[in-house]
């Protein structure tokens, strides 16, 4: 016998059989994000369990945007994914119907970000492709870099990250939040080696630095320091900047449409047309 289990993150088997599917379908297991105690009740499997097993999934991310200073309430699917045995029998489309029917009236907008294989499937739902736009520009500085590498390894540095994370001010038009939980798990997993910090004013900034380019995907503080500033801190190495969120000042920026290979944006919902007339893009490290 079949059914939808939902939210089950401290259901140890259910847990265990949902990190066994991902990691089988994406090389993903949340298993550490869980013991570390950053899972938390914005990310929401919806499972078709068969016989005590996941057998298709689609995540729930609960996401509050801040929009120019208005919170935004949307709602991000992710992890979909289905075990070999039970592809091609409707799992998907059923989940889907079921998160329909349970956040239909209550977010302002879904949205999910599709590979190539299933381009056709997300507009049988009401999804429409969208555009996402990114902001860049040149930079020259002959300040020093006072941005260090900062260790992500222990649970110390995590907890002091997180704090800062929690009680930091905006620096973009579209920015996630109330969602720690998403930036530390790109930080305890995969992003690691890509945590700066600013000691003189209390700045951590998430970035990769590659031949002179700065991708800068987030940006935590608890003073008010400027963009600006935060670009400058990074020392004259630094050539190009890349924004990995949309700014609050697009000044002097070139804003181009952002491309990713095998990546679609879907959404539904009229507060899209905002987002795109705007030139709006989901900040990078709020990807589920």
């Amino acid at each position: 016998m079949s059914e939808i289990i939902k939210n089950y993150r401290n259901n140890a088997p259910l847990r265990q059989s949902f990190n066994h599917l991902a990691s089988a379908t994406f090389g993903l297991d949340f298993e550490d994000w869980y013991q570390n105690g950053f899972w938390g009740e914005n990310y929401i499997p919806y499972s078709i369990v068969h016989e005590g097993q996941v057998a298709a999934n689609i995540s729930v991310n609960i996401m509050d945007m801040n929009q120019n200073g208005t919170i935004k309430h949307f709602i991000q699917l992710g992890t979909v994914m289905t075990a070999e045995p039970y592809r091609k029998q409707g799992l998907i489309r059923e989940i889907m119907q079921e998160i329909e029917k349970d956040y239909g009236e209550k977010a302002e907008g879904f949205y999910l970000f599709a590979n190539d294989s299933v381009l056709d499937f997300y507009p049988k739902f009401g999804y429409r492709k969208a555009k996402e736009y990114q902001y860049s520009k040149p930079v020259s500085h002959n300040t020093p870099s006072t941005m260090k590498p900062a260790p992500m390894k222990e649970k110390s540095h995590w907890k002091k990250l997180e704090h800062t994370i929690q009680t930091s001010t905006f620096h973009g038009q579209f920015d996630m939040a109330d969602n720690s939980a998403l930036f530390m798990f790109y930080v305890t997993k995969f992003m690691q080696e890509n945590v700066y910090y600013d000691k003189t004013t209390d700045t951590y900034a998430i970035a990769e630095i590659e031949s002179g380019k700065l991708l800068l995907h987030a940006i935590f503080s608890s003073s008010s320091i400027t963009l600006e500033d935060i670009i400058k801190s990074f020392g004259s190495p630094i050539t190009k900047v890349i924004l990995g969120f949309t700014p609050s000042d697009t000044t002097g920026y070139e804003c181009s449409e952002r491309k990713e290979e095998d990546t679609t944006l879907f959404v539904k919902g009229e507060n899209f047309i905002t987002f795109e007339n705007q030139h709006f893009m989901f900040p990078t490290l709020s990807h589920a």
